[in-house]
């Protein structure tokens, strides 16, 4: 009696460690996801002043 009741123990002891590392790497997939988030709109920020920048210089060459 002993042997099942401790295969059904750590059963729920593994079901419960899949249960903490499902929450972490859910946790760590939203913060990567806001990472990717930020880093997107720092590229287009990076983007849209590189072609301000291109107009610019395009205008001043126009004017040579």
């Amino acid at each position: 009696m002993f042997w099942p009741m401790f295969a059904v123990a750590v059963g729920f002891l593994g079901l419960a460690v899949l249960g903490v590392l499902a929450v972490r790497v859910f946790l760590e997939a939203q913060r990567l996801g806001r990472q990717v988030a930020d880093s997107a709109r720092r590229i287009n920020r990076a983007a849209e002043d590189l072609e301000r920048a291109a107009a610019s210089t395009a205008r001043a060459v126009d004017a040579l």
